[in-house]
């Protein structure tokens, strides 16, 4: 587990005026050695010390860690922000700790009954866990060096790796959770109503999975979602069908409440006198009427002549 480095460090620009007087000193050193092999070889060595030590400097930026090995051995991860010197020994392997996206191109799952569905993702993440982030996972999948021996750009990118693999496979297992919509189980959160349910179990899957790596998803939210191709015509039909349904069902309940009202008005204000016949008559008028699909042409009837 990642601990904080407890190791000797001083602050970057003291020591960095104290190596330029040591620098001054060897030169002056040379100027006066007054051709002294031994106080030359001296001098040499003390430069020689002073250019080992000058790979001891270091700054670490804001949301920036140096993991510090010793000969291979994890002494700590330092986070402290600033310009410093420690043992120039150590080997300071720099990682971020800055939040970064990744959006997850659009995959074909088979949902909760068994439809094809297009569905992507976009995640934020970062490191959370130097230590597991830097020898839980290999980092170096992308060149034949060592771990500690990449760049922080292709170590990071190799992270991205590890997290788009882990997304799609957390993507796959939710997806084929729920449906895709109420169409298919009524009553139940589907993949395009669950919203924040599905963003919830989506954000716990993939911490579970990348807990390993010490990479923490702050969010992650679906950001695509459709039928697959061959399926997105039948199904976009269906779902005009059910409109339509939905639709005659609002007419066919507003025309009854209409002609219901139509007929009490009538037997209210005693406007006409109606037998049962007449009121069937007037109702099937009526529905017609209110329920066409098309506008309707009355016929008015004025009554019979007689010659």
């Amino acid at each position: 587990m990642e601990k904080n480095f407890n190791g000797f460090i001083i602050n970057g620009f003291l020591a960095l005026f104290l190596w330029f007087i040591s620098l001054a000193l060897v030169f002056f050193g040379f100027m006066y050695s007054g051709g002294s092999i031994l106080l030359i070889v001296s001098w040499c060595v003390v430069a020689l010390l002073l250019l080992i030590s000058s790979a001891g400097f270091m700054s670490v930026e804001p949301n920036e860690m140096r993991v510090m090995l010793f000969f291979g051995k994890y002494k700590g991860t330092m986070s402290r922000n600033g310009f410093f010197w420690v043992n120039p020994f150590y080997n300071k392997i720099k990682l971020t700790a800055r939040a970064r996206n990744l959006d997850v191109e659009p995959i074909k799952v088979n949902d909760k009954v068994g439809n094809p569905v297009m569905i992507g993702l976009v995640l934020v993440w970062k490191i959370k866990d130097s230590y597991s982030a830097m020898f839980q996972i290999d980092s170096s999948s992308r060149t034949s060096a060592s771990p500690t021996g990449v760049n922080l750009a292709t170590r990071m990118a190799s992270f991205q790796d590890f997290v788009s693999i882990q997304s799609d496979s957390a993507l796959r297992n939710i997806a084929s959770e729920y449906a895709y919509d109420n169409n298919e189980v009524a009553g139940e959160t589907t993949l395009r109503s669950g919203g924040s349910e599905i963003a919830d179990r989506l954000e716990a899957e993939l911490n579970n999975r990348l807990a390993i790596a010490g990479i923490e998803v702050i969010e992650a939210r679906i950001n695509y979602l459709a039928y697959a191709p061959e399926i997105a015509a039948v199904m976009l039909r269906r779902q005009q069908a059910s409109a339509i349904i939905s639709a005659r069902e609002k007419i066919v309940e507003g025309a009854v409440g209409m002609v219901r009202m139509a007929l009490d008005k009538l037997a209210t204000e005693n406007i006409v006198d109606l037998d049962d016949d007449k009121k069937a008559a007037m109702v099937s008028n009526l529905l017609v009427v209110l329920c066409s699909d098309e506008q309707t042409q009355p016929v008015v009837n004025a009554g019979t002549l007689n010659h």
